[in-house]
């Protein structure tokens, strides 16, 4: 029997990119997903802790044999919810993605709803993983307000990404007593193709500065910032994609304030 994923993301079930991993995925993996709703950007591993949350299953968005849940709160909510509530069996990995846009450096990475819905993976031992795919500033508002929709050579670049995806799932999974407590944390760059190379990076020091602009007197609304890299090592997550390549870091939380 394949062996069974449990999907997510933060951009929200409709999300293109998403459905794309999943179709990826299924020559290898019986696959049940638990996404958001509605899109969860930057939510980190926040959890909602006021309020219900409502699952709906939504099997008419997805391949034949692929069950599906929107879910009305955060990725961490969705991966929750359904370890410990709508799946009939534990599954074998948790994947979380395609992110529309990067999810390089350690500010991004601890902002991510992406990155997080596998880390409540590794907290239940599950093997997890997360994949992100770079976007051209020319296209990244069209493509997220069209929910991940691409077309001509970035759509090309988008299932080719999703391949990739899918292989390092399978090999994830099959090294996972290696590693558990880690989340694997994959960024596609802009331009990716079945021969684009994975090197073994470490998420880059950022430096983002203030992310909020006063939008009338104290009030002050969210404003994103590229900040700037303050870490010239060339083995790094943002480097990697700088370069053309794919970067693969492990995010080991089994060892957080641990000594040697």
């Amino acid at each position: 029997m394949k062996p069974h994923a449990l999907v997510t993301n933060d951009d929200g079930i409709e999300s293109a990119f998403l459905h794309r991993l999943v179709e990826a995925l299924l020559p290898q993996f019986r696959v049940s997903v638990a996404a958001p709703a509605l899109e969860q950007s930057w939510t980190g591993r926040s959890m909602t802790r006021h309020g219900e949350l409502e699952a709906i299953l939504s099997p008419s968005h997805f391949p034949d044999g692929v069950e599906a849940w929107s879910i009305s709160g955060t990725p961490t909510d969705c991966v929750n919810i359904a370890l410990g509530n709508l799946l009939s069996e534990k599954p074998d990995i948790v994947i979380s993605g395609i992110n529309i846009g990067f999810n390089t450096t350690e500010s991004l990475i601890l902002s991510s709803g992406t990155v997080a819905g596998a880390i409540e993976g590794v907290l239940w031992n599950l093997p997890a993983i997360a994949f992100s795919k770079c976007v051209p500033n020319h296209l990244f508002e069209k493509i997220r307000d069209s929910q991940g929709l691409a077309d001509g050579d970035f759509n090309a670049s988008l299932k080719a990404a999703a391949a990739h995806a899918a292989k390092m799932a399978v090999e994830t999974l099959a090294t996972s007593e290696k590693h558990l407590g880690t989340v694997v944390n994959v960024n596609f760059p802009v331009e990716t193709a079945s021969d684009t190379p994975i090197i073994e990076t470490f998420p880059a020091k950022l430096q983002l500065g203030s992310l909020f602009a006063e939008s009338s007197p104290g009030k002050f609304t969210f404003r994103y910032s590229d900040g700037f890299v303050t870490d010239s090592d060339p083995n790094t997550d943002r480097a990697a994609l700088d370069s053309g390549r794919i970067s693969r870091s492990l995010l080991d939380f089994s060892r957080i304030g641990k000594r040697d």
